[in-house]
This record gives C-alpha cells, structure tokens and sequence, in this order.
C-alpha cells in the first residue's frame, strides 16, 4: 500500500426506524458532505483502488455518495469495522491492502479519529496540520496518509467538509 485514506462516515440521521444504531441512515447533509469529499479527493489525485467499508447503513450510505467519483475502486463491506477500535482497522487495513496502490477505510469514531492520531504522530506531521486532527474528526472528515517503503506513514492531507464548502460536524 502506498497510501490509506480515512474517511469518517457523513452526519447520521439521530436515530433509525429500527431502533438500533446499525441502521442509521445518513441525514441528507451527511449525503451532500460525503459526495463533496469524494469529489474533493478525485480532484486531488486521491482515489483508492479498495475501499474497506464498515457494513453500519450510514457508512455504507457515505461510500455510495463519494463512490461515483472513484468508479474503478473495489468496496468490501465489513462487520468488524463497525464501532472497531483504532488497532482493529488498522489489522483489517493490513490484512487486505494490496501491496501497491491506496486503500480506503470508511467507518466510525472514535476508532477512525484513534487510528488517524497514531499513525500522524508515528511519522513526521506538520505541527498545525497535527494540533488540527488532535482538536476533532467530525463526521466526513478525511485524513490521507503516504506510506513509505518501510511501511511508515505520514500525514499527507486532512480534509474537513466544513473548511470545503460542506457542512461537517458531529
């Protein structure tokens, strides 16, 4: 893998017919924010050859909106990211990224918000750039790391929908 992108669901609706969390769908901000990112990241150059996409309806919801623009990447759905702690998407990023191209995860808090931490502070970060992610990860906020030779990550971009034109928040 050359490099991950993080993408951190769009705004969920409060709560689903159902009940239950798994099946909250985006609000229609959520779905406006997340296309905006996908195309966002089209623009820059960024998009991925396999998405790694928690199976929760929001997640999946949020990659249908940003997928238009990245019409040759592969989604998986996957149970386990949803709700997955930081090491447990970064396990599942490891045990599927190919070893050439960039790898997107698209899942949930504070996991995702972990996840991006560690990694930024595990290589060289632009101070602000790092204060900026240590402050929030709202809800389709995109964090894109380059991964060296060694495996060792570096914090590229990171995006807010709210600094582009979006909506953002929690």
């Amino acid at each position: 893998m050359d490099r991950l992108i993080l993408m951190r669901h769009g705004k969920a609706e409060q709560h689903a017919a159902s009940g239950g969390d798994f099946e909250r769908a985006l609000a229609p901000r959520g779905q406006g924010d997340a296309a905006l990112m996908g195309k966002m990241l089209a623009q820059a150059g960024l998009a991925p050859d396999l998405a790694l996409v928690s199976s929760a309806r929001r997640t999946r919801q949020t990659w249908e909106a940003v997928a238009p623009a990245f019409p040759a990447a592969r989604a998986e759905f996957r149970r386990d990211l949803y709700h997955a702690e930081a090491q447990d998407v970064l396990a599942a990023i490891r045990d599927d990224a190919p070893d050439h191209g960039t790898v997107m995860a698209v899942g949930h808090n504070p996991g995702l918000h972990e996840l991006a931490l560690r990694l930024a502070m595990g290589g060289p970060a632009d101070p602000a750039q790092l204060a900026r992610l240590r402050g929030k990860f709202p809800t389709s906020t995109v964090a894109v790391f380059t991964i060296d030779a060694d495996g060792a990550p570096t914090l590229s971009h990171l995006f807010y929908a709210s600094e582009n034109g979006g909506h953002g928040g929690e």
